[in-house]
């Protein structure tokens, strides 16, 4: 338990910080702007960049494991929104995404760098790098092919590469893995200000990230973002953990891979939904009421693995 309170406590501490400071206009909204920029436009692509260019033994199955578990519950949220729920596509790609896009960045580093130490952050970074890579291109398409029905398909894949190469933290993950594969090295000057800068970005994070949730409301949608927290914080992990054990991963791949599944439902979810007006209420009040579950839910996947 103490273990646990160590691990968990301060990072949930944080966020609360950042809630109370923004609900008590502690800091300004100008203020939480210039600190949310310097965390996906500085710090976390200075971190995945670090991240990317660092050997990661093994971590290929880590991410194999996570991503497989992730795209069964993407299909099924998918599957289950139309069938069930009888939501528009729009809407229906929203909630999918959902319970599979995790908050990996500023949950995700943080805690498992402090339960499992750099062997587990760099097993983590390899989830993080190709998350949004993947995730977001195919919420992308989804959005685009509601909204542009009749549009041409190539007009969509045109407008989905755009949408993605706007984001910072694939960019980082794109320029990380050129450099990687170049074989070139990194000079210690330049590895120095990485890591440095790098890792100033989860602790703010977690601020921004329980600042911003004052701007979300669970009570009208609570039903359906109840479901979509469920799937993400129990189902997600579970088949994570099953892939994992069927593919025979190690006690520390299957950790990072199952805490990964457990993260709570990411802003970046919420922003894509407010882009194509579909189910953003819905979004934003699944990714308050995950993260307060997450409290409890990532205390006992910590105790269980």
């Amino acid at each position: 338990m103490e273990t646990l309170l160590t691990v968990v406590a301060p990072i949930f501490l944080l966020i609360g910080i950042g809630y109370v400071s923004a609900r008590r206009r502690w800091i300004s909204e100008a203020g939480l702007s210039g600190m949310t920029d310097f965390v996906f436009r500085l710090a976390m692509p200075c971190l995945l960049i670090n991240g990317a260019t660092t050997p990661h033994p093994n971590a290929g199955m880590t991410a194999f494991a996570f991503f497989a578990g992730c795209l069964a519950t993407y299909a099924l949220a998918l599957a289950m929104s139309g069938t069930l729920l009888r939501m528009r596509l729009a809407e229906g790609g929203t909630f999918a995404l959902n319970t599979a896009f995790g908050n990996t960045a500023m949950i995700g580093v943080p805690l498992v760098l402090a339960a499992y130490g750099q062997a587990g952050l760099s097993q983590m970074l390899a989830i993080v790098g190709l998350h949004s890579l993947i995730l977001l291109p195919i919420g992308t398409v989804v959005g685009e092919i509601a909204h542009n029905a009749r549009a041409p398909l190539l007009a969509i894949l045109r407008a989905t590469a755009l949408s993605v190469l706007k984001n910072p933290i694939v960019m980082a993950v794109l320029i990380g893995l050129v450099i990687s594969l170049s074989g070139l090295p990194v000079p210690p000057v330049a590895r120095r200000f990485l890591e440095m800068t790098g890792l100033a970005g989860p602790p703010v994070a977690l601020f921004c990230l329980g600042a911003s949730l004052i701007a979300f409301d669970a009570r009208r949608d609570w039903p359906e973002a109840l479901l979509g927290s469920a799937l993400k914080l129990l189902l997600m992990p579970a088949l994570v953990w099953l892939i994992a054990w069927l593919a025979g991963l190690s006690p520390l791949m299957t950790a990072v891979a199952v805490l990964a599944a457990g993260m709570p439902t990411g802003a970046n979810a919420f922003f894509l939904a407010r882009r194509y007006a579909a189910g953003a209420d819905r979004s934003g009040a699944t990714v308050l009421l995950s993260t307060i579950l997450s409290v409890g839910t990532l205390a006992v996947l910590l105790a269980i693995l």
